[in-house]
């Protein structure tokens, strides 16, 4: 402050001395250089003396600014993350900025998974359509918005979503905020569905996956198949439950022919799609099934954002959607290159999602069941 006020004083001196200076103008011709040397020495003065100090002055200034800035920031960060409320922040694309504990709790989805990644995508098919909407329309400055969604975790439990604008200090587009609250008696929590994806240490799931590969291996060994539809069913008996919701095997590579579906034992919504609607189905009407038969490569897909990969059902309504599919694995029966059918498995509603390791044990079980079907031609 000394400084600053010096600097002032300083400054007031020299304006003093250029009203001085303009006066001087007047004086007769012959004493006209000695005013031109003063006004030079008073220009020196401004680019030698005040000039680097206004800069220091303003260094100074602006680092004592950006330090407070930041202290500022850190304080609402903690405010943030710590707020009782589920709170993400996001942009007009919905896309998560930031999603705070609550929210990590509320929704289920890890916060460093969730970043970067559209909100919209963790809510039902459904919803995701008007929950783009509301949000492009509160970050064009239309108002405030408030609207009922449901976590596709969750499809049972209606949440409700409280939007508003905001705009981040130093950034020029306008960001959204988002409250989450649960639209019914309670808020969903680990009693009533799953919270964060827990960890069980890389030794438990090798040990999971294990099983299951003896478990596949000892029904494609202890029964000799008597066709290539009877070693499929058999394969996927064992993927059953256990490790799918909804395991579908489709037998060829040019002409696809569905030979087994095996789906939930309890439909207890009638919006649910039923085994039959899949046995009912075209395999070629399956864009994940025909792009598996002629490419050859696993497709794993967490929370499918195109609904209409698998197909539609008879209604005409996206089978992936109907079934609440939040991930899925696409794998081809294939021996030398050769493929031999696809394997489409499911998982639904709250169970965890595929991880890469199961798609590689899938894998290779895929190339054990080829090989059992290659000895039936």
């Amino acid at each position: 402050m000394a400084q600053t006020e010096e600097f002032g004083e300083e400054l007031a001196d020299f304006v003093r001395r250029v009203a001085e200076l303009k006066a001087a103008r007047s004086v007769p011709h012959d004493d006209l250089p000695t005013v031109l040397d003063t006004a030079i020495f008073e220009l020196d003065h401004v680019a030698d003396q005040l000039w680097p100090w206004y800069e220091r002055l303003t260094a100074t200034g602006t680092a004592g600014t950006s330090s407070a800035d930041r202290q500022e920031q850190q304080l609402l960060k903690g405010i943030f993350q710590r707020l009782p409320l589920p709170v993400a922040l996001i942009d007009r694309e919905t896309v998560v900025r930031r999603l705070n504990f609550a929210a990590t709790d509320f929704t289920g989805v890890r916060a460093g998974y969730a970043t970067g990644r559209p909100l919209s995508g963790f809510l039902a098919h459904p919803d995701r359509a008007a929950f783009r909407s509301q949000t492009a329309a509160v970050a064009r400055g239309d108002g405030d918005r408030s609207l009922t969604v449901h976590l596709q975790q969750r499809p049972a439990v209606p949440v409700r979503a409280t939007l508003t604008a905001l705009r981040p200090s130093g950034e020029p587009r306008t960001a959204v905020l988002v409250v989450l609250q649960s639209a019914g008696a309670r808020a969903p929590s680990a009693e009533g569905g799953p919270g964060p994806v827990p960890d069980l240490g890389e030794t438990t799931r090798h040990a999971a996956l294990m099983d299951l590969l003896d478990a596949m291996t000892t029904a494609l060994l202890s029964e000799p198949g008597t066709t290539r539809a009877a070693v499929l069913e058999r394969a996927a008996r064992v993927l059953h439950g256990r490790f799918a919701d909804w395991v579908v095997a489709d037998e060829g590579a040019a002409r696809l022919c569905r030979t087994t579906v095996l789906g939930p034992a309890d439909h207890r919504d009638q919006r649910d799609v039923r085994v039959g609607d899949l046995e009912a189905q075209d395999p070629a009407a399956c864009p994940l099934v025909v792009e598996a038969a002629r490419g050859g490569s696993t497709a794993l897909q967490v929370r499918p954002e195109d609904p209409d990969a698998f197909g539609l059902d008879a209604s005409g309504a996206p089978v992936l959607v109907r079934a609440n599919v939040t991930s899925l694995l696409c794998v081809p029966l294939a021996l030398d290159g050769a493929v031999q059918g696809v394997l489409t498995l499911f998982r639904t509603g709250p169970r965890l999602a595929f991880s890469m390791a199961e798609a590689q044990a899938t894998d290779m079980m895929s190339r054990h069941i080829a090989l059992a079907m290659a000895k039936l031609d």
